[in-house]
C-alpha cells in the first residue's frame, strides 16, 4: 500500500514539474535584435509582449558608421532573430558582429536572419558599375527606404510573415497586431475618415496608380481626405535641398522636388566651391527649405541659408529616437512631415 501511494505521489510531482517546465518555456519571450530603431519599433508593434526587441543603433547616429562594441556581439550571441535594413546600410559593421557572435541562427541565409529590403520599393538604384570615386553609393539602391510610409507598411508585413514562419504558434497574435499597426499607419497617411470609408490598401493602390485624386473627386470624397496626404498635397512640386540622400524616399512619396544635396557625393563633405555652385542653383530653382539630419554639421546649411533670403533649415530626426518627439516610427514621420508643411506655409506667408 505504501509503495502504491509513493508511486502515485511521484507521478503527480513529475507531472507538475513537467507541465511547469512547459509553461516556463512557453512564456519565454523571443529575443529579437534589429539593426535600427525603426525596425525595432515596427517589430514591437507586431510581436507585442511575445518578444524582447532591441536595436543596435539608437536613432541619434549615422547608421552607416556605427562603431562596433563588445556589447553588440553579446546581444547578437543571445538573439534568436536578427532583422536588418539591408541594401548595404550595415555593411561597415554588421559582418564582424555576426561573425564574432558565432550564432548560427542569425547568420546571413539562416531562417533567423531577416533582410527587410527584400520586400520594399527601392529608388536610386545605380545603373552600370559602381566605383568608389562615386562616393558612398549603394549598389542595390538607396537604403533609407523606411522614410517612405509605404515601405514602412511593406516592411511590417514582411517581418510579420517571417515571424509567422519561425513561430507559427503565435500567428494569430502577429496578424492581429499587424492589422492594428497598418490601420494606424494608414490613418496617419490618409486620415481616419477616408480609411474607414475606402480602406487603407485600396487608397495605397490608387495612390501608386496615380488615380487617387481623380477617384476622390468623382466620388465626392475629397473632403474626407486627411493625414499626411492632405497636409502635403498643396505643396506638391515644391523644391527642397538636402544634406545627404537620406530623404529621397520621403520627398518623392509626397511629390516634392529634390534640387540637390549639400554633399557633392554621398559621404563626402561639401567644399566652399560646391556650396557656391549650389547657392546659384538654389536661387534659380527657388529653394527655401534645406532638410538635414541632426548628426551632420549644420555649418554648410547655415552658409547656404545666409545666401537664400527667407530660407529655413530643418534639422529633423530620420530615425525613431533620433530627437524630441520621435519616440516611435509613426511619430518620427509625423514630426518631419509636419515641420516640412509648416516651413512651406511660412515661406508662402513671407511672399504675400
Amino acid at each position: 500500500m505504501k509503495s502504491f501511494f509513493y508511486k502515485a505521489i511521484m507521478q503527480v510531482l513529475f507531472l507538475l514539474v513537467f507541465c511547469g517546465g512547459i509553461v516556463v518555456q512557453a512564456s519565454e519571450k523571443v529575443v529579437i535584435l534589429t539593426t535600427t530603431t525603426d525596425l525595432a519599433d515596427i517589430t514591437r508593434r507586431i510581436t507585442g509582449e511575445l518578444a524582447e526587441v532591441s536595436s543596435l543603433c539608437d536613432g541619434r547616429e549615422d547608421p552607416h558608421t556605427l562603431t562596433v562594441r563588445p556589447s553588440f556581439i553579446v546581444k547578437a550571441r543571445e538573439a534568436q532573430v536578427w532583422i536588418r535594413i539591408g541594401m548595404e546600410l550595415e555593411v561597415g559593421w554588421e559582418p564582424p558582429i555576426l561573425r564574432d557572435s558565432r550564432n548560427r541562427r542569425i547568420q546571413v541565409g539562416a531562417p533567423g536572419h531577416i533582410d527587410v529590403s527584400e520586400k520594399i520599393i527601392a529608388v536610386d538604384v545605380p545603373q552600370g558599375e559602381v566605383t568608389r570615386d562615386q562616393g558612398d553609393v549603394h549598389a542595390y539602391g538607396n537604403p533609407h527606404y523606411w522614410l517612405d510610409p509605404l515601405n514602412g507598411r511593406l516592411a511590417a508585413r514582411y517581418i510579420a510573415s517571417r515571424l509567422e514562419t519561425l513561430y507559427p504558434e503565435h500567428t494569430a497574435e502577429f496578424r492581429s497586431n499587424l492589422a492594428f499597426f497598418l490601420q494606424a499607419l494608414d490613418e496617419r497617411m490618409f486620415g481616419e475618415a477616408l480609411v474607414k470609408r475606402m480602406g487603407g490598401a485600396k487608397l495605397w493602390k490608387q495612390l501608386l496608380d496615380d488615380t487617387l485624386e481623380r477617384e476622390l473627386k468623382q466620388t465626392g470624397l475629397a473632403e474626407l481626405g486627411g493625414g499626411w496626404y492632405a497636409l502635403m498635397r498643396p505643396y506638391s512640386g515644391r523644391p527642397v535641398a538636402t544634406y545627404h540622400r537620406s530623404w529621397n524616399y520621403l520627398l518623392q512619396r509626397f511629390q516634392l522636388r529634390i534640387v540637390g544635396e549639400l554633399e557633392p557625393k554621398p559621404g563626402i563633405p561639401p567644399s566652399p566651391r560646391h556650396l557656391h555652385q549650389l547657392s546659384e542653383i538654389f536661387k534659380e530653382q527657388g529653394v527655401q527649405v534645406i532638410l538635414q539630419e541632426p548628426f551632420y554639421s549644420s555649418k554648410a546649411a547655415e552658409l547656404l541659408a545666409a545666401r537664400l533670403p527667407g530660407s529655413k533649415i530643418l534639422l529633423c530626426p530620420n530615425s525613431t529616437g533620433g530627437g524630441e518627439g520621435a519616440c516611435s516610427y509613426l511619430d518620427m514621420l509625423d514630426q518631419v512631415i509636419n515641420r516640412l508643411a509648416k516651413a512651406f506655409s511660412a515661406t508662402d506667408s513671407n511672399h504675400e
